[in-house]
């Protein structure tokens, strides 16, 4: 719909502005995401927590934080929240005693395990308005544009090593 009143240009432009769309993308993604996933309780961050400790159970919080690219205080919360309904336990970390380290619990791999297809559901739904060709451009471009500015990240992204 076309803006009519006199500020219409200035909305235009910012509406068009990548971090406005961005952050548009984003809240929208979440809504898909938590629609999908309610039944299991799961935000996006707390998958992203699962999904991470499933692959690299016994990191420390820190290392978590830079997994997902979170603040310290955001991974805390988190985890308090997984913590507080049984997903995830945090033990001191072997040799360290300032360290925790922190792992799966059955009942979080099993509703990590149920949460993969409501969590796939949602990401078809974010992306079903782009035809495939656009879908996996925009995955790509997304990718370039983060790992382009990854120095301007207030949290940096750091993958884990597997073991």
């Amino acid at each position: 719909m076309p803006l009519t009143n006199p500020a219409a240009p200035a909305l235009q432009r910012l509406y068009s502005r990548p971090g406005f769309l961005l952050r548009r993308a984003h809240q929208i993604s979440a809504a898909v995401f938590e629609d999908e996933c309610r039944a299991m309780g799961l935000t996006p961050a707390q998958f992203g927590v699962l999904t991470v400790l499933l692959n690299t159970p016994g990191l420390d919080q820190s290392s978590l934080a830079r997994a997902l690219g979170f603040d310290k205080v955001t991974v805390l919360r988190v985890l308090r929240g997984l913590e507080g309904r049984g997903l995830v336990a945090r033990v001191p970390a072997p040799g360290s005693r300032r360290n925790l380290s922190i792992t799966l619990s059955a009942e979080g791999e099993a509703l990590l395990t149920a949460a993969q297809k409501p969590a796939e559901q949602a990401y078809q739904r974010l992306l079903a308005p782009l035809a495939p060709e656009r879908q996996h451009q925009l995955i790509e471009l997304l990718q370039e544009l983060t790992g382009g500015l990854e120095h301007e990240a207030r949290a940096p992204l750091v993958a884990p090593v597997q073991v």
